[in-house]
């Protein structure tokens, strides 16, 4: 009786480690996100109010519609994630007449706002599901979250060579 009592206490211990990692997941998701947002807002806050609207070169987007682009991307992929309908239509926030710095902060905001309350809603079972991009692309709703955080990262990324440019300084990676 005795033996048993340990094997009983150690499946309990693994069932309910089993259990806490069922939402880790969706959970490291958003951490991820949390920190996306963090990080890009410290990008918006070190451009220069008067910079929103510099252009690396002539045939690019400007910081502000990198920025506005990237909000356009994380409302649509993020709708069609999960389901839930984007309160911005496809291309809007980019389309914005309203480049400066205060609006474009507001906007990026609460595009990074839908996207980690659309991950909430989520369970780790629906990452698995599938889900159509762009009327063309097939693959799970956990491989479109990673697109879309590749696709933010970049954009970002790119905004880097913008603040540089203009004479400031990005700030330092935010990996963890």
């Amino acid at each position: 009786m005795q033996l048993k009592t340990p094997i009983i206490a150690l499946l309990i211990l693994l069932g309910c480690s089993f259990i806490s990692n069922a939402q880790s997941q969706i959970d490291n998701l958003v951490q991820d996100w949390e920190r996306a947002k963090a990080y890009s807002l410290e990008y918006l806050e070190v451009m220069p109010a008067d910079k929103f609207n510099f252009k690396a070169t002539p045939e690019v987007r400007s910081f502000a519609e990198q920025m506005l682009h990237l909000t356009d991307a994380n409302y649509g992929f993020t709708a069609t994630v999960t389901g839930i309908e984007s309160p911005v239509g496809m291309g809007e926030s980019e389309k914005s007449t309203d480049t400066s710095k205060e609006n474009v902060t507001k906007l990026v905001t609460a595009g990074y706002d839908f996207v980690i309350s659309g991950l909430k809603a989520l369970n780790d079972e629906q990452l698995s599901e599938q889900v159509t991009l762009f009327g063309r692309f097939e693959l799970t709703k956990g491989q479109a979250l990673s697109k879309l955080f590749e696709h933010q990262t970049h954009h970002r990324g790119q905004t880097t060579i913008y603040i540089r440019l203009v004479g400031a300084t990005p700030p330092n990676e935010k990996l963890f």
